[in-house]
Order: structure tokens, then C-alpha cells, then sequence
């Protein structure tokens, strides 16, 4: 579904900061990104969502060489891929509800025809009484899971998570990753980047670990 071959990253005229990435993502595949804090792997999450355009090497999104892909088919290639950042970006001034349905309502669908999904993704997250809460009286764990369910409503066929579980406490770290399991189950690919080795010894995956701009794989 992703591809990289031999992918560089600089910022202006300074040292590469990724260099020779080479690796995929397979379809329905599970794995984790990790390694030290400041090695790169929020950078990585944003090129694989297409928001950062790598200075060399080969990307390829569903099939699509991104170097010859015109500007105009990004968009539709990142509405195929979610994303949790890692700073939640939620809108205080939206309901719990209105904040999922967001990228529905950019895709100008018609209310009547996503209100129960998003309110039966609400319930599948455990925030089916927060629906009509705003994210100022969210805890950090509630927050978290409207940021999942948001980047979820659109049934993406990869999800991209930035230390989904950085800002809660281990039980719900657990229940976020068995969220993420299920999800994995049900056919989408899951990436997760954390440094949580605990979490990370919880499920059977392939690990892409960073460090010093380099990735090495472990299956």
C-alpha cells in the first residue's frame, strides 16, 4: 500500500534528517514505529500522510509514484489514510460528535447519512456518553479516543498513530491498543509510533525502528 525506496529528507540546505528509507506497508499489516525520542519517527508519520515530500528517493502511495503524481490527487490519496496525532488537534468549539463527523461534513456528506456511524464509532470507543461533551471538559484518554474515532470515521484503509498512548495511564494504554487490534482485525493496516516497549510486548508485530536518521526492520 506504501512503499519507500531509498528515501532522503533534508530541511533547506542542511544534513539529510531521514536518509535510505526502504520499506513497506503491506496491506491489513500491523506494525510499530519506534526508537529514541528526537529519532525521526514524527517526521516519518508525516510523509507517510503526505504532508512532508521527501527531497529523494521513491514513494509510492496505492499504486501512485508520488513524484509524478500531480498536486491535485494528494488529497484524495490522504482521505485513504487516518491519522492521531499526537497532540489530539481537536476544536474546542466542537462537540464530541460534531468533531468526528468533521471529515464528513469537509466532504460536504449529508448528516442524515453518517449520524449513526459516528454515533455507533462513539460507542465502539467508549465515548458514548460524551457525545455531546466539548474537549475542554475531556480528560486526556477521552480526548485521545474522539481523536482516534475522527481519524477513523472515514474507514481508512492505513491508520497512522503518533504515541497514541504517550498521555494516559497503562490500563487505558492497553484498551487503546486492543481498539487498534480490532481495528487491524476488521482489515486495516496500522502503524503506531511509540517508544513504549511495554505496550509494544503486548502484541506479535513488526517493529521499523529509527535511529540516527536510518530505519532497520525487525519482524
Amino acid at each position: 500500500m506504501i512503499r519507500f525506496e531509498n528515501v532522503g529528507l533534508r530541511y533547506g540546505m542542511g544534513p539529510e534528517v531521514l536518509r535510505d528509507l526502504n520499506f513497506h506497508i503491506p496491506a491489513r499489516s500491523f506494525q510499530f514505529l519506534t526508537g529514541p525520542s528526537g529519532a525521526g519517527k514524527t517526521t516519518l508519520i508525516r510523509l507517510l500522510f503526505l504532508s512532508l515530500k521527501p527531497t529523494r528517493g521513491l514513494v509510492r502511495v496505492f499504486g501512485r509514484d508520488l513524484s509524478t503524481a500531480p498536486k491535485s490527487e494528494l488529497p484524495a490519496l490522504r482521505r485513504r489514510i487516518g491519522v492521531v496525532f499526537q497532540d489530539f488537534r481537536l476544536l474546542d468549539h466542537l462537540t464530541t460528535y460534531e468533531n468526528v463527523a468533521l471529515p464528513l461534513r469537509v466532504l460536504e456528506r449529508e448528516e442524515s447519512g453518517y449520524r449513526h456511524d459516528v454515533v455507533e464509532l462513539l460507542r465502539w470507543v467508549g465515548l458514548g456518553e460524551r457525545i455531546n461533551a466539548y474537549p475542554p471538559v475531556l480528560s486526556g484518554g477521552e480526548k485521545q479516543r474522539v481523536a482516534i474515532a475522527r481519524a477513523l470515521i472515514t474507514q481508512p484503509e492505513v491508520l497512522l498513530a503518533d504515541e497514541p498512548t504517550g498521555n494516559v495511564d497503562p490500563p487505558l494504554a492497553r484498551r487503546l491498543l486492543r481498539l487498534f487490534i480490532e481495528l487491524n482485525r476488521l482489515g486495516t493496516a496500522v502503524v503506531i509510533a511509540t517508544h513504549d516497549i511495554g505496550l509494544m510486548d503486548q502484541v506479535d508485530a513488526r517493529r521499523l525502528v529509527i535511529s540516527d536518521g536510518r530505519l532497520e526492520i525487525s519482524e
